[in-house]
């Protein structure tokens, strides 16, 4: 360890510098997996703030889990037959399937990912 110190008056002071932190703002996944450590599993979460990796680490998970929507929601669109032809002939039949698939694929991305240690 390098550490140095600064004077003032009679003592000698570390100069302690945080981490740099990402940027980038939480979203949905990446707020829910920062709550999910920080209520069930305070050991973790508590690490990961004092060692400055808690953002990081949840920006990792947020963008894990969006990519896995993404997909998710893909895949079962094509499986379902959810087509744009269906948009323009039901408007209020493609939003009620679309939301089933958002429902279903947002509970999975929770269990798998956000929710999971």
């Amino acid at each position: 360890m390098n550490i140095t110190y600064r004077t003032e008056g009679d003592y000698l002071i570390p100069n302690i510098f945080t981490n740099e932190e990402p940027e980038q703002t939480l979203t949905k996944y990446g707020m829910l997996r920062e709550s999910f450590l920080k209520n069930n599993h305070k050991g973790i979460y508590t690490g990961k703030l004092l060692t400055g990796t808690l953002k990081e680490h949840c920006l990792d998970i947020q963008e894990q889990a969006e990519n896995m929507a993404e997909c998710l929601t893909k895949q079962l669109v094509a499986v379902e037959g959810i087509s744009e032809d269906l948009k323009s002939r039901n408007q209020m039949e493609w939003v009620r399937r679309m939301n089933s698939i958002r429902n279903r694929v947002d509970e999975i991305v929770m269990t798998e990912i956000a929710y999971k240690i």
